[in-house]
C-alpha cells in the first residue's frame, strides 16, 4: 500500500505537534513544574523536600497565584499560536508542495498567477508572525514573574536546572518559529514549521584532499 504524500506529511506534522505540546506545557507552567521547596511536618519534625505538584498547585500565596494565572495565559497563547502554525501548515500541504528541483524562492514568481492562494498566504503567513510575537512577549513575562520563586522557594540545584532547561526549550521553540514567520513575510514565501531536511555529508573535503595531493578522487570544487 503506497500512501499519498500528504497524507505522509500530516502524520509526521501531528506527531511533532503532539511533542511539541508537551514541551512547551511544562516549559509554561512553571510554577507546577520547576522543583520548589515546601516544609513537611512528620512526627512533630519538620524537613525541608520538594514540592509536589498538588502542593505547587495548592500554593496560596498570592505572587505564587499571580504566576501561576500567567503561566496559564501564557500556555493559552502558545495552543492558540500552535493553531495558527497547524492551519498555516495543512493550507500549505493541501495548496503546495516541495520540489528539490526548483529554488526556495520560486513559489514567489509562480503563486502571483493565482491571486485568491497569494492572498491566503500572506494573511497566513502576517497572522503566524504577530501571533508569535504576542506568545513571544507573554513568555518573557512568564519567565520573568517565575525568577522571583525559583530564588525565594530554591531547594537545590535541581530547581535552577530544571528553570533553565525547560526556559531554554520553550525558547528554541520561539526563535525558531519566529525566524521561519519572519523570513516567510519578508521574502513572501511559505516556510514549513514542521518540515525538516537532513544534510548528509557523502564527499570528502576538497582542502582534506587537496593537502594529501588527491583531488582528483574528491569532488569538484564548484
Amino acid at each position: 500500500m503506497k500512501f499519498d504524500q500528504d497524507i505522509i506529511q500530516r502524520i509526521k506534522v501531528s506527531g511533532i505537534l503532539m511533542l511539541q505540546i508537551y514541551k512547551v506545557l511544562t516549559g509554561t507552567m512553571l510554577t507546577l513544574f520547576v522543583p520548589q521547596a515546601c516544609w513537611i511536618t512528620e512526627d512533630e519534625s519538620i524537613s525541608l523536600q520538594i514540592c509536589t505538584l498538588t502542593q505547587n498547585y495548592e500554593n496560596k500565596d498570592i505572587y505564587h497565584m499571580i504566576t501561576m494565572y500567567w503561566n496559564l495565559l501564557s500556555f493559552l497563547l502558545f495552543v492558540g499560536c500552535y493553531s495558527l502554525e497547524l492551519r498555516r501548515e495543512m493550507w500549505a500541504i493541501r495548496f503546495l508542495d516541495i520540489n528539490n528541483n526548483r529554488p526556495d524562492n520560486s513559489l514567489k514568481q509562480i503563486i502571483i498567477y493565482e491571486p485568491e492562494l497569494n492572498r491566503e498566504m500572506d494573511k497566513l503567513n502576517k497572522m503566524y508572525f504577530y501571533g508569535v510575537l504576542i506568545t513571544s512577549f507573554a513568555y518573557l513575562v512568564n519567565v520573568s514573574l517565575m525568577i522571583r520563586i525559583v530564588i525565594n522557594d530554591y531547594h537545590s540545584m535541581s530547581t535552577i536546572s530544571c528553570f533553565i532547561s525547560f526556559v531554554l526549550l520553550v525558547n528554541m521553540k520561539l526563535y525558531n518559529s519566529l525566524s521561519i514567520a519572519y523570513s516567510s513575510l519578508k521574502s513572501d514565501k511559505m516556510m514549513s514549521a514542521y518540515m525538516c531536511e537532513f544534510v548528509s555529508y557523502n564527499v570528502l573535503d576538497y582542502d582534506y584532499l587537496a593537502n594529501k595531493g588527491l583531488e582528483d578522487i574528491g569532488r569538484v570544487r564548484p
